[in-house]
């Protein structure tokens, strides 16, 4: 029996780890798609340079994503194996939906959306913390892409001001060296804030199987392992959506990456900083349809936007009604 218990447990935190893969696999666009677009590297250099900083993100920042992860979202004394299997399962096969579509939406999302389905199916209302790390985390939805947007436009309007006078070559070419700096803040960004929040699944697990007691506490082996799986991820990165994001919103030159990046890393650092489990692909969008803007609205294909956009709308509640599937299936056998 005590084997049967750890070899579930085992299977769990794999599949978690897969999760934390495909989320580093489905957002490498975030980190890649403007330093490919605007060839600053090749796909290959590029994908090795973002998985790097992913990995050593975990030197950076402290762990409150996690935290909230793990007890801000869903009652932690709900959660079992069923529960994160459900939560894991729906936020997976969203991934791999939107993936094969080459649509970008918000695997941070999926994982909440499954966390609440999940929930919600083990515990009804009960299972849901309604407090302020939920509400704050559901604002974040609305403001995350809002703030980028806003961000990248002032920064954009601010270099074309301030390089006016410069000859449009040789600006580029500063900035098409500068997007080094962007993308590593960028990538650092993004694997501090989504490793996190499979740090959460697997910790409250750990804590819902006994393995861990007291206040809570992410094991340096889980910070290891989430963050080498996420740099794997982006290491073997989606080019479905790398192309949807570097080429298809809005025509990117090297002072728009510049611009987009640093405007998105800002935005991660701060929200990771407060613990909030902010969407890359919310914030690195709407960054780039801030850049578009600073030059003209047309410029900006919304069309697309607006597709992407239904996405991050069902994300939430199609992983919600997946996860409450794979728990009842996960009831069974957990």
């Amino acid at each position: 029996m005590i084997e049967h218990a750890i070899l579930i447990m085992g299977l769990l935190v794999l599949v978690a780890l897969a999760f934390d893969f495909m989320n580093g696999f489905h957002d490498a666009a975030n980190s890649i798609a403007l330093m490919v677009s605007t060839r600053l590297l090749t796909p290959q250099a590029a994908v090795a340079w973002a998985a790097f900083f992913n990995f050593i993100a975990f030197l950076f920042f402290g762990l409150h994503v996690a935290d909230t992860i793990g007890k801000g979202i869903i009652n932690p004394e709900v959660v079992n194996n069923a529960v994160i299997f459900g939560a894991l399962g729906g936020a997976i096969s969203w991934n791999i939906i939107t993936w094969w579509f080459g649509i970008p939406s918000s695997s941070s999302h999926a994982l909440i959306g499954g966390l609440l389905g999940a929930g919600f199916s083990q515990a009804g209302m009960g299972g849901i913390i309604v407090g302020e790390k939920l509400m704050i985390t559901g604002l974040a939805i609305f403001l995350s892409p809002l703030f980028g947007m806003l961000l990248a436009l002032l920064m954009s309007i601010a270099v074309l001001w301030l390089f006016e006078k410069s000859q449009p070559y040789k600006t580029e070419s500063r900035f098409n060296k500068l997007q080094f700096i962007s993308s590593s803040l960028f990538s650092l960004g993004h694997g501090a804030n989504d490793a996190q929040k499979t740090m959460g699944i697997i910790t409250v697990l750990l804590y819902a199987n006994g393995y861990l007691k007291g206040d809570f506490d992410v094991p340096t082996w889980v910070v290891i392992s989430c963050q080498l799986a996420m740099g794997l991820g982006t290491l073997f990165g989606g080019w479905r959506i790398v192309r949807t994001m570097g080429m298809g919103i809005t025509r990117i030159r090297p002072t728009g990456g510049f611009c987009a990046q640093t405007s998105g890393s800002i935005a991660l650092f701060l929200a990771t900083s407060l613990g909030i489990p902010v969407s890359t692909t919310h914030t690195i969008t709407g960054a780039i349809v801030g850049v578009g803007l600073s030059r003209r609205a047309s410029a900006v294909r919304w069309g697309l936007a607006s597709r992407i956009v239904w996405a991050w709308i069902i994300t939430i509640p199609a992983s919600a009604i997946i996860a409450a599937l794979f728990f009842s299936f996960g009831k069974t056998f957990l």
